[in-house]
């Protein structure tokens, strides 16, 4: 059987290909896989243990049985609009939405797209690329993801808080590509009848966004670049063996 092997983020410089087709045999297992790839590339190996593994665009346990034509992903920890969208799910049944755009985002739109009637308020939590880390400064950030899988992370997020919290309505965007100093990477704008509630979702929803979805973050210094560490939620790790 021929599986498709997708790399993200620092997996993908050591491996130095973005994807790539294998032939396994019937019956070949997840975890059998990171570890060809690891013979053949050896530098993964000190990132096996904060790597996460997803098949076919949801997170998957080493001894999942692969089966032909299956999409294979190896996703390091995660670090933590109104233009077009790549990808994007908007749920007609409850109004939330949630998308990935290559062009700025624009969160105050997306709030007046959410607003109902019986809304008294909306928060818009909106990341910014910052200048410096830690006094080195920064050039600009990269952000890349795995594209399908992120929204569907987003959306199952967004569903969850709505769920659990007295809001009206949740929406999620993130940006990839080149984020220049001071422009918006991420935003969640939430809309309820009181602000308590928006506000508790908004902080909710970015922390679970920053831990669970598949997206990751280059930052280019004037003397180098590298791929902002981060991690994996606990509940993500311990389903991976």
């Amino acid at each position: 059987m021929r599986i498709r092997v997708l790399f993200f983020g620092a997996l993908r410089d050591v491996a130095g290909v973005r994807e790539d087709l294998l032939d396994l045999p019937a019956g070949a297992r997840l975890g059998s896989v990171f570890e060809y790839y690891i013979g053949r590339f050896p530098s993964l190996k000190p990132m096996a243990p904060s790597t996460v593994l997803a098949l076919n665009h949801e997170f998957a346990s080493s001894s999942t049985a692969l089966a032909d034509g299956d999409e294979v992903a190896f996703l390091p920890p995660v670090s933590g609009g109104a233009g077009c969208y790549t990808h994007e799910i908007a749920d007609t049944a409850t109004g939330n939405f949630f998308a990935l755009t290559r062009d700025p985002i624009d969160g105050g739109a997306i709030a007046k797209k959410l607003l109902r009637g019986e809304d008294g308020a909306f928060v818009n939590f909106e990341g910014v690329a910052r200048n410096n880390t830690k006094g080195r400064p920064t050039r600009f950030l990269d952000y890349e993801c795995y594209e399908p899988m992120a929204v569907k992370m987003m959306a199952q997020i967004g569903a969850e808080i709505a769920a659990g919290f007295a809001i009206g309505r949740i929406a999620m965007v993130h940006r990839l590509g080149r984020i220049q100093i001071g422009e918006t990477s991420v935003s969640v704008v939430v809309t309820a009848p009181h602000r308590k509630p928006a506000f508790d979702a908004a902080l909710e929803g970015i922390n679970r966004l920053k831990r669970l979805v598949p997206v990751w973050k280059k930052e280019y210094f004037a003397d180098g670049e590298v791929w902002v560490d981060g991690e994996w939620d606990e509940a993500v790790i311990k389903a991976r063996p």
